[in-house]
């Protein structure tokens, strides 16, 4: 028994309505943070709920068509990949409320500086996200590597941030809460990088069957 092509788009839809809320949680994570708008964060708390209840319609719908319609191909790669692909985007959820959580925290606070590398590896990571479920329901490899090295900015950025806030803790140690939480903060969006590049690699051994995990930036 073949998968139809109805139950394929389903699929597609259905990973595309949980990466649409996992960017949202992102964007409104760090604009809490950003904007001290408490409310927010408070969103992205209660919002992980449906995050989590797609991940697991998803599961269930691949192991579905996995048990009864027995896949094979390119079908069996595109189910296996979504599945791969959901835990990710459940995990980029969790580091969006890690973020609201820290905001919440930060927002009761003195503002200990301007925020302005955070917002940029918010947008990085953003776009890096859509961009994987792009290449993932366009089945474009090329896409799915241009993820991949743009992973390099946001870690850069994470260091920049690193080094400022080690910076002021060492010239005044009363900033040092405040300023650990916004590493907390850096980290949690540079392992949202990390995972939108799982996906991207996934999707390349989806398109073009080869495994580019752990390969050198010119191998890929």
């Amino acid at each position: 028994m073949t998968v139809r092509s109805s139950e394929l788009e389903h699929l597609k839809e259905m990973l595309l309505k949980m990466a649409a809320l996992v960017e949202a949680a992102i964007k409104k994570s760090v604009d809490s943070l950003v904007e001290r708008e408490s409310g927010l964060a408070h969103q992205v708390i209660k919002e992980d709920q449906q995050i989590n209840t797609f991940d697991v319609a998803i599961d269930e719908e691949c192991v579905r068509l996995l048990a009864l319609k027995q896949p094979m191909g390119k079908d069996l790669r595109f189910i296996t990949t979504a599945m791969k692909i959901t835990t990710d985007l459940e995990r980029i959820g969790d580091n969006a409320v890690n973020i609201a959580e820290r905001a919440l925290e930060l927002n009761q606070e003195a503002l200990l500086k301007p925020y302005i590398d955070i917002p940029r590896m918010s947008r990085i990571v953003q776009g890096m996200v859509r961009n994987t479920i792009d290449a993932f329901v366009n089945e474009d490899g090329r896409l799915a590597r241009e993820v991949i090295i743009r992973d390099d900015e946001v870690d850069d950025l994470n260091e920049l941030v690193w080094k400022e806030l080690m910076l002021i803790m060492t010239r005044d140690p009363s900033t040092v809460s405040r300023a650990v939480k916004i590493t907390y903060i850096s980290k949690y969006l540079e392992r949202i990088g990390d995972h939108a590049t799982n996906i991207a690699e996934t999707v390349v051994y989806m398109v073009e069957g080869k495994i580019i995990r752990h390969m050198l930036p010119e191998q890929i």
